[in-house]
């Protein structure tokens, strides 16, 4: 299983999902309306670390996090 969270205004709680890759957890995400449009504007992090690519490999016990745009300072 990886967990997956959701930073700031997603405001979603943390679930745990049985996938393979990001590829793979963007298609159950977009299952999700209220996730669908996020998941156009995050960035994403797998154990800490920002991705780029949908091509990650992931294993159990991953962390991935979404992390919305923000503006402040």
């Amino acid at each position: 299983m990886v967990r997956v969270e959701f930073l700031g205004p997603i405001n979603k709680e943390a679930m745990e999902i049985d996938v393979k890759s990001l590829k793979e957890l963007k298609e159950v995400l977009s299952k999700d309306e209220e996730l669908k449009s996020w998941l156009k504007s995050c960035a994403v992090a797998v154990n800490d670390k920002i991705v780029t690519s949908l091509d990650v490999e992931l294993k159990d016990g991953d962390k991935v996090v979404l992390l919305p745009p923000v503006c402040g300072g």
